[in-house]
Formats: C-alpha cells, sequence, structure tokens
C-alpha cells in the first residue's frame, strides 16, 4: 500500500485507545496528496453548487421534479460512455481525461453565458443544473474509487476520515468564494475558478499514483467488458444491499432538498440573493463536517463497527424530519441541513466508501461509477416527484421520509455484517 505494507488488523488495533487515527511511517506524504487531490474536487464543485441552486428555482421550486427526471435520462446516457472508457484506458488516462472533459464542458457553459441574452439564460441555467449534477457524481465516484485503490481496507478504517478533512477544507474554501464572490464575478467567473481546481485534481491524482508503491493503483485494470459493472450487481447481495442504502439516502435528501428549494424561494428573492442564501447553508455544513471529520470517522468505525456507524446517518435524518414536519420553517431546515449534511461527510459518506475496499477494480470503476450516478438520480427522480404527490394529497414529506429512513438503518446495518465476511480483492502486479 502507499509508503509500504500495511499491518494486520490485529496489530492496527492495537494503535491506539478507540482506533485513535494513526498515520504511519511512508504514509503522510500520499495521505497529504490524497487530501490535495478532494480538496481541489470539492472546492471546485462549491465554486459553482449554489450558482446551480440559484438556477434550479429561478423557474419556481416546483420545476426542480423535472430537472431531476432529465438527469437521470442523461446518467442513463453517460454511464455506458464512462464504463467503455474504463474498459479501453488504463487508470492513468482515463482519470485525467474525466475530470478535463468536464472543465472543458464547464469552459463552454462560462462563454455561453457570456454571448447569450437574458431571455435564453434560463434554459441555459436548467441545462447547468443538469450537466453539474452530472458532473458531481462522476467526479466524486472516481475520486473514491481511486482512493479504495490505493490504501488497503485497514488502511481506509484509518485514513478516509484524515482524507475527508481535505475534502471538507475544499469544500468550505469553495463554499466562502461562492459567498464572497459570486455576487461580484457572477456565474462565469465562478466557473472559471472551478476549473483552475479541476486541473489541480489532476496533477494531486498522479502524485498519489507516483507514491503509491505495491497497491493496486498500480496492479491491475478493469476488464475490457462494458457491461460488466451491471452485471457484478445482478450477481452479488453485497452489491446490490449498497444500491438500496444509496437509494434509501438519496431519497431522503432529495426530500429534503425539494423542502430547501421550496422554503428558500418562498423566502428570499433574487438569484443572486438566494446563491448566497444557499452558499450560507453549505457553509454551515461544511464547517460542522470540518470541526468532527479528522478523527472521528475512525473512532466510530472501530468503537461500532461499520454497520452502526453506517447507521448513524438515517437515525439522524428520522429526527430531523420530526423536527422539520412540526416546525417547516427557513431556521429549522438550515440546523437541518448542517447537522446531516456533516454527519454524511464527516461519518456517512467515508464509512460507505470503504464498502468497497475489499472488492476489485471492476466493482470499483464499472459498478460503483453506476451505483454512484444512476441509482443516486435516480433516487433523485423519485424523490423528487414524492412531494409534488404528497403535497397533491395535504400528506407532510416526513410520512413517507421517516420509515424510508428506518429501512436505511436497517440496509446499513446488514452491510455491516456483511462487509466483515467479504475477502479482499487479490492485488496482482501488472
Amino acid at each position: 500500500m502507499p509508503g509500504g505494507q500495511a499491518k494486520p488488523e490485529s496489530e492496527a488495533e492495537r494503535d491506539g485507545p478507540a482506533g485513535r487515527t494513526t498515520v504511519r511511517r511512508g504514509e503522510w506524504a500520499p495521505l497529504v496528496l490524497s487530501c490535495g487531490y478532494f480538496f481541489c474536487v470539492l472546492c471546485g464543485y462549491y465554486c459553482v453548487r449554489s450558482v446551480r441552486e440559484a438556477m434550479g428555482v429561478e423557474g419556481g421550486w416546483d420545476r426542480l421534479a423535472w430537472l431531476m427526471t432529465a438527469t437521470l435520462a442523461v446518467m442513463f446516457v453517460a454511464n455506458p460512455g464512462f464504463a467503455w472508457l474504463v474498459s479501453r484506458f488504463p487508470r492513468r488516462v482515463f482519470i485525467p481525461a474525466t475530470y478535463r472533459f468536464f472543465a472543458l464542458n464547464m469552459l463552454a457553459f462560462a462563454g455561453l453565458f457570456v454571448v447569450m441574452d437574458e431571455q435564453h439564460r434560463l434554459w441555459l441555467g436548467y441545462a447547468f443544473y443538469v450537466w453539474l449534477s452530472v458532473f458531481n457524481l462522476f467526479v466524486i465516484s472516481v475520486f473514491w474509487a481511486y482512493m479504495n485503490d490505493a490504501w488497503s481496507p485497514e488502511q481506509s478504517k484509518r485514513l478516509f476520515g484524515p482524507i475527508g478533512v481535505g475534502g471538507t477544507l475544499g469544500a468550505v474554501c469553495g463554499s466562502l468564494l461562492a459567498a464572497r464572490l459570486v455576487k461580484e464575478i457572477g456565474p462565469t467567473g465562478m466557473m472559471l475558478l472551478a476549473c483552475g481546481f479541476l486541473e489541480g485534481a489532476v496533477w494531486f491524482a498522479r502524485g498519489v499514483r507516483a507514491r503509491a508503491r505495491d497497491s493496486a493503483v498500480a496492479g491491475p485494470e478493469p476488464g475490457p467488458r462494458v457491461w460488466e459493472g451491471l452485471r457484478l450487481i445482478a450477481r452479488s447481495p453485497y452489491l446490490a444491499s449498497i444500491c438500496v442504502l444509496l437509494l434509501c439516502f438519496t431519497l431522503t435528501s432529495t426530500f429534503l432538498y425539494m423542502e430547501q428549494g421550496r422554503i428558500v424561494s418562498q423566502s428570499v428573492e433574487g438569484r443572486d440573493a438566494r446563491a448566497s442564501a444557499f452558499a450560507h447553508i453549505d457553509l454551515y455544513a461544511n464547517i460542522g463536517t470540518l470541526l468532527v471529520q479528522a478523527f472521528v470517522t475512525s473512532r466510530l468505525v472501530r468503537r461500532l463497527g461499520l454497520g452502526w456507524t453506517l447507521a448513524i446517518l438515517p437515525l439522524l435524518t428520522m429526527a430531523g424530519f420530526v423536527a422539520l414536519w412540526a416546525a417547516p420553517t427557513l431556521a429549522v431546515l438550515t440546523v437541518f441541513q448542517a447537522v446531516r449534511r456533516s454527519a454524511e461527510y464527516a461519518v456517512g459518506r467515508p464509512a460507505r466508501e470503504m464498502l468497497f475496499a475489499r472488492l476489485g477494480p471492476d466493482e470499483k470503476y464499472k459498478s460503483k461509477p453506476f451505483i454512484d450516478t444512476f441509482v443516486y438520480r435516480g433516487g433523485d427522480a423519485i424523490g423528487a416527484w414524492v412531494p409534488k404527490l404528497l403535497a397533491n394529497a395535504g400528506v407532510a414529506v416526513g410520512f413517507v421520509a421517516i420509515p424510508v429512513a428506518a429501512a436505511w438503518a436497517v440496509v446499513a446495518l446488514a452491510l455491516g455484517r456483511m462487509e466483515r465476511k467479504a475477502t479482499p480483492a487479490p492485488i496482482r502486479p501488472q
């Protein structure tokens, strides 16, 4: 693994009380590079996230359901294309190609926002919303797949929390840049900033590869079959359970997202003001993540096990929807979003990525992107229409969200048991 061989699990457990985060000799350089990589990915995304949110509700929050359905349709086309890229080229080619392709797309959008008149910018904004919804899932999925190659299953439980800190710092930086600059330089300026950070991610990824001795990053590449990822999901109860876990997470996230769009659009006037409001929600969530992320993840996994760690977020989600059901205000929404997203970024996402650490390259680069993108956006599309139907029937969103969160917790505990029994994929030299 990066910087040398990992200790056996039993030895790792003796490193400190309650699974203290321990960085061993030879791990510091690839760890810092991994943090820099994640910093650039999330900073670039958060530079333009609030711009997307404002564009999505400009024509009315009720159009979000159509935009999410359009995103799902784009994902249906994008996934086979990405699987083809992974099947034909090695990591050192398709990972930089992915980030640079999206950077070129963003440059194109920046140019269009400059030359198009105001009359057509609404529809251009909708196109940007859909495109960025595809972008953010692919670039983050590729990052975590790469991390699962670069670090062993044992190392992932110690180091994915600190690596997440790099991403959180990037998200905080991107949110701050958006909150401070979006009114001054507009969407086009934020897009240009994001492109620079994406190029930085490419160079940090190369640095991780150069330091990743004895790891799968220098090991077998994914196989040539484009549809292998789907076949593996159909044959694996473990991967199918991850699909259910992510679907439950996405459904509840989208229920909350739709409530956010409704409440903000009714409480705040104007595109730039709404973009600033969304950026501040992002900022509070990211600061909360940063306060708990560096050491909490590894401690929780060691103390509670992966299953109970995965169950923390659905339990918090249940409590949050109860509070929002009782008081659907901007203040309650902001607190709920900040707490939930802090728990997701600090605990839920790193723990969920640990589920892939024992799997092979086809699962990581074909099954995982399909799960992280198509399944995720499928949950978005379903979750976007359900609140509209419930509102027409006079039923609160929490009536559905709370049972979904309960099912999510049950699946999380089951996956924790399955992960303990999984056998790590063999690492073969090229």
